[in-house]
């Protein structure tokens, strides 16, 4: 019975670290860039963006494609960079043991 003790205390610590994590996770700013820079994005942890930054010399209205996909880009930076930061922290939480199938902090 006592490996059942430690068991269930290890899950409470567990997601206990987790609550944490999420926390964390939403307090953070990833900034993802496009365009040399001319457009930058920044989401939360969890992928909520936040911010959007627009160089004016891109402000042309023959050019509003150009700046539809920079946008684009940017973002899709900045989710990327999000998602290999939370799978660290995953990582470190779970000891590198995999999350199960739905489990997910994102």
């Amino acid at each position: 019975m006592k490996n059942l003790t430690d068991m269930m205390k290890q899950a409470r610590e567990l997601q206990s670290k987790m609550a944490a994590a999420q926390e964390e996770l939403e307090k953070l700013e990833i900034e993802g860039t496009s365009g040399g820079g001319l457009v930058r994005v920044t989401l939360t942890g969890k992928g909520a963006m936040t911010g959007v930054k627009i160089d004016p010399s891109l402000f042309n209205p023959d050019e509003a494609e150009i700046l539809e996909d920079l946008l684009t880009a940017a973002h899709n930076d900045a989710k990327t960079k999000a998602e290999t930061v939370v799978a660290e922290k995953m990582k470190s939480l779970t000891g590198g043991l995999p999350l199960p199938p739905g489990l997910n902090l994102g």
